[in-house]
C-alpha cells in the first residue's frame, strides 16, 4: 500500500522552508507592485494605453532570457545568489522611485529587475531538494505554486490601491524594501550551502545545459510535457477577445481567474496523492489540462466556458509533479542550470503558444482558436504522456546513469530537486 502524501504542516515546519515560501511571498508582491506602478507611470507620462500595455508586457521578457543564467545557482552558494538578486532588485528598483527618471531609464531599471528574477527562482528551486524529502517536495511546490496563483488573482487589485494611496514613487519604495527584506529573511534564515559545480567545470551555460537534458530521456520527456503549457496558457491569453466575442464586459475578471484558482484547487487535491500514483497519473493530467479546452469552440455561454477553464487550471497543477520530477532526475551539480532550460523553455513556449494564437484569431473567432490549441496540445501531451510512462517503467540505461526517480518514481535521496 503506497506511503501517505506528506502533509502542508510537515512542510511548513521545516524552518528553512518557511523562509524560503516568505521570501517568495514578498517577491511576488513586489513584482506585482512593480509592474502596476511602472505601468501607471508610462500612462500618466503619455496618455496612451498602448505604451502602458506595452511597458507591461515588457516585463515578463527578461524571463525568457534570464532562465539561461540559471547555472549561477551552481557556481555559488545559493543562499548567496538568492540574496544577492534580492538587494540588486532593490537597488535598481528604488533608483526607478527618483523623480523625473526619464521613461527609457525606468524600462531599462525594470528590464534588469526581471532579468535577476531567472537566477534567483532556479537557486530557490535547486535549494528545495536540499530543505525537502521527495514525499514533502511536490506539498511545497503546491505551497509556492498556490502563492504565485493567488497573487496573480489579487496582485493587480492590491498594486492598484498602493499606487493610487501613495503615488508611484511610494509604491516603488515600498517595493524595494519587500525585496531588502527578502534579503535580510533568506541571509540570516537559510543555511549557505557550497556551491554544487567543482570550479573546474566549464562555465555553465544555456548551450550546455540542453545538452545535459538531452542526455537524460526523463529530462527531454519531463521538459516536453512542461512545454505543453504552451498550448493550455491560450485562454489566458485571448481572455480578452474572448470576453469581447461573449459580449460581456463583466466576464474578463471570470475569464481570467479561471485557471489561477483551478490550479490553486488542483495543487491542493494532487498535494494529498501519494507520490507514486502521482508519477503514474503525470501523463493523463498533461493530456487532461488541453482536453477539457477543446469544447470551448461550441460551449454554450460564459458559465460553462469558465468552468472549462477552472478544470483545465486544476490538471495543469500537474507542473507540481513535473517540477518535482525534473528536480529529482536533474545532476546534483548542474541542477541550477538544468532548471534555468526549463525555465527559459517554458517563457518560449508560452510565448509562442500566445502569439500563434493571436495570429489564428484575426481569421476565426476566439473561441475557436482555444479549441485548436487545445486538440494539438492532446496530441503533443499524449506523445509526451507515452514517453514519460515508458521511461519511468524501464531498467535504468546508460543514458540514466543514477535513475534517481526509480522504475515507478522510486525514493531516491540524492537531495535533489528543483523548478
Amino acid at each position: 500500500m503506497p506511503a501517505r502524501a506528506a502533509s502542508f504542516r510537515s512542510v511548513l515546519a521545516v524552518a528553512g522552508f518557511r523562509r524560503i515560501w516568505l521570501a517568495h511571498l514578498l517577491s511576488v508582491a513586489g513584482d506585482q507592485l512593480a509592474r502596476v506602478a511602472l505601468t501607471v507611470l508610462v500612462f500618466d507620462r503619455t496618455s496612451s494605453a498602448g505604451w502602458a500595455s506595452a511597458a507591461y508586457a515588457l516585463t515578463f521578457v527578461p524571463d525568457l532570457l534570464g532562465g539561461a543564467l540559471g547555472g549561477i545557482a551552481d557556481r555559488f552558494s545559493r543562499r548567496t545568489v538568492m540574496v544577492v538578486t534580492d538587494v540588486g532588485r532593490a537597488v535598481l528598483i528604488a533608483l526607478m522611485a527618483v523623480p523625473g527618471l526619464p521613461l527609457p531609464a525606468a524600462a531599462a531599471l525594470l528590464f534588469l529587475v526581471q532579468l535577476m528574477a531567472g537566477p534567483f527562482h532556479a537557486a530557490r528551486q535547486a535549494m528545495l531538494p536540499d530543505l525537502l524529502d521527495p514525499d514533502r517536495l511536490v506539498v511545497g511546490q503546491a505551497i509556492i505554486s498556490s502563492t504565485y496563483q493567488a497573487g496573480l488573482v489579487v496582485g493587480f487589485g492590491a498594486g492598484a490601491a498602493v499606487v493610487t494611496g501613495l503615488g508611484v514613487p511610494g509604491a516603488l519604495l515600498i517595493d524595494a524594501g519587500t525585496f531588502a527584506l527578502s534579503a535580510l529573511m533568506l541571509r540570516f534564515g537559510l543555511e549557505r550551502y557550497p556551491p554544487s559545480a567543482p570550479s573546474h567545470h566549464d562555465h555553465p551555460s544555456l548551450i550546455a545545459g540542453c545538452r545535459l537534458v538531452a542526455r537524460d530521456r526523463k529530462l527531454r520527456w519531463l521538459l516536453l510535457i512542461a512545454c505543453c503549457c504552451g498550448f493550455y496558457v491560450v485562454p489566458e491569453g485571448l481572455a480578452v477577445p474572448v470576453a469581447a466575442e461573449l459580449g460581456g464586459a463583466g466576464a474578463l475578471p471570470w475569464l481570467l481567474a479561471a485557471n489561477p484558482v483551478g490550479s490553486v484547487l488542483g495543487g491542493i487535491l494532487l498535494s494529498r496523492i501519494p507520490r507514486e500514483r502521482q508519477i503514474r497519473v503525470l501523463g493523463a493530467l498533461t493530456v487532461a489540462s488541453s482536453l477539457v479546452l477543446i469544447p470551448t469552440g461550441w460551449a454554450p455561454g460564459l458559465v460553462t466556458i469558465v468552468v472549462l477553464w477552472t478544470i483545465s487550471g486544476m490538471f495543469s497543477a500537474h507542473d507540481l509533479i513535473t517540477q518535482t520530477q525534473y528536480s529529482l532526475a536533474a545532476p546534483t551539480a548542474h541542477r541550477g542550470q538544468v532548471i534555468g532550460v526549463a525555465i527559459a523553455a517554458l517563457r518560449a513556449a508560452q510565448a509562442a503558444g500566445i502569439a500563434a494564437a493571436g495570429l489564428l484569431a484575426q481569421v476565426v473567432t476566439p473561441t475557436a482558436v482555444v479549441t485548436v490549441a487545445a486538440s494539438a496540445g492532446v496530441v503533443v501531451a499524449c506523445v509526451a504522456g507515452v514517453g514519460w510512462s515508458r521511461a519511468v517503467s524501464s531498467r535504468p540505461g546508460p543514458e540514466d546513469p543514477e535513475d534517481p526517480v526509480g522504475p515507478v518514481g522510486g525514493t531516491t535521496p540524492v537531495g535533489e530537486h528543483g523548478s
